[in-house]
């Protein structure tokens, strides 16, 4: 006869920790950014390159407009 496997008993005596909660996550600071309002495609604005004059970015044939990020 083959021999019979011992079951594993939890030890009573050991106290089981409790998990630590996650900190959330700081946020993110928002940013300008550009949606395109055909495809969707969006374009965070990080650096300003500090021209005197507008860039407009194109998408899709058309302008980008204005999201907040």
């Amino acid at each position: 006869m083959p021999a019979k496997a011992k079951k594993k008993v939890a030890n009573p005596k050991k106290a089981v920790k409790p998990k630590k909660a996650a900190k959330p996550k700081a946020r993110a600071k928002k940013q300008p950014g550009l949606e395109c309002g055909v495809c969707g495609y969006r374009v965070v604005v990080d650096q300003a390159c500090g021209c005197v004059e507008e860039h407009t970015l194109l998408c899709c044939g058309q302008p980008m407009a204005k999201k907040s990020a």
